[in-house]
């Protein structure tokens, strides 16, 4: 069995502690992050390291950044989401690990929508979907997972109203997201749980405390990885931890 997790986990220095943490006890085979907040340099390669991982960083100062961690060897590891030579900003890498393509995915929030953010943010997607189609065609176990800054529907909200108007639920977002999903990847999440989850809560206005959160953390997967697939989970214990990100790891199992 071959466990796959996505953790935005919203700073990886700062939440190092409860990282390491995480890892020894869920024990993921693979671990996408996203918002690791640094450069490539100055991640925690040898704390990481200690536990087994091997490392494919994309980093950038203060913002963004993605990484996979994975118990396995790392191979055409690619950085960069291809579609466009001057994009700059990391939120993208993907790799073959242990007979699975990953790929770890920070896709932009998108707000304020009436400015150049949410142009960016559906352009972006634009550029995802082309990309997912090529890889579809490889005929493989794929796993698409990260932080899509995206609700699919409104039971993916706790109050769907208040959130009409955001990045993260307005139509152009979700019809994206559908269709990377008619392309033939399968939110693996929805396919086994048909109840109300969340993958994030606002550190504000006791969000947490309230359960007042949003699904935006997903797990897309190929044909032939969703012909493996066994469970796929939500990790809400992370969240409450001290000094918490505000995201909560999501995770599959996969049939060997």
């Amino acid at each position: 069995m071959a466990k796959i997790a996505s953790f935005n986990i919203n700073g990886v220095r700062a939440r190092l502690p409860n990282l390491l943490t995480w890892l020894k006890s869920a024990r993921p085979d693979v671990a996408l992050l996203q918002e690791i907040k640094c450069v490539d340099e100055s991640f925690p390669e040898l704390e990481i390291g200690d536990l087994g991982y091997n490392l494919a960083v994309h980093g950038q100062k203060s913002f963004n950044g993605v990484a996979i961690l994975s118990k396995r060897a790392l191979e055409d590891v690619r950085r960069g989401l291809p579609g466009d030579g001057t994009d700059d900003q990391a939120r993208y890498i993907e790799a073959v690990t242990g007979g699975v393509r990953v790929a770890s995915i920070y896709l932009p929030n998108g707000n304020p929508v009436d400015s150049d953010k949410f142009a960016y943010k559906l352009a972006w997607m634009d550029r995802l979907i082309v990309h997912a189609e090529r890889l579809l065609r490889y005929e493989e176990a794929l796993v698409l997972g990260g932080d899509y800054n995206v609700a699919p529907s409104d039971l993916d909200v706790y109050d769907p109203e208040a959130w009409t108007e955001d990045a993260l639920c307005r139509p152009e977002s979700r019809a994206r997201l559908r269709t990377l999903l008619h392309l033939g990847l399968t939110d693996g999440y929805r396919a086994l749980h048909a109840e109300a989850a969340f993958t994030y809560w606002d550190y504000q206005r006791g969000a947490w405390q309230r359960d007042e959160g949003l699904r935006i953390d997903h797990l897309l997967l190929s044909p032939e990885a969703v012909d493996r697939l066994e469970r796929c989970e939500i990790d809400r214990a992370a969240r409450a931890k001290e000094r918490a990100s505000d995201h909560a790891p999501i995770w599959c199992e996969l049939r060997e």
